[in-house]
């Protein structure tokens, strides 16, 4: 708040106060609209219940550095993430997967 008591004090703030109005509500606009958004590469680490994993989706494809992902190329990180990120990122998963997912 002290941020826009500042700029309405001035003449230029007057003209920043509202770029500024309008680039939250062009944020909030474009926060609602997911679909506006998709993500070619993410990086995160997901504690899971017995340890800690990181996950990541890099050119169309998940990777996971639990075992389970290690032979079988699906787990219960990669399934949150592509749940998370539901219409963000391409699905990959086999259909019986997906389907879960949902």
């Amino acid at each position: 708040m002290q941020v826009f008591q500042f700029l309405s004090n001035t003449k230029e703030g007057t003209a920043m106060h509202s770029s500024l109005i309008g680039m939250v509500e062009k944020a909030h606009r474009y926060s609602e609209e997911k679909e506006r958004v998709s993500f070619g590469q993410i990086k995160a680490t997901i504690r899971g219940e017995n340890d800690t994993h990181e996950v990541g989706f890099n050119n169309g494809e998940w990777h996971c550095t639990c075992e389970h992902f290690t032979t079988g190329k699906v787990c219960s990180h990669t399934m949150a993430m592509e749940r998370i990120l539901t219409g963000m990122v391409p699905e990959k998963a086999p259909a019986h997967v997906a389907s879960a997912l949902r």
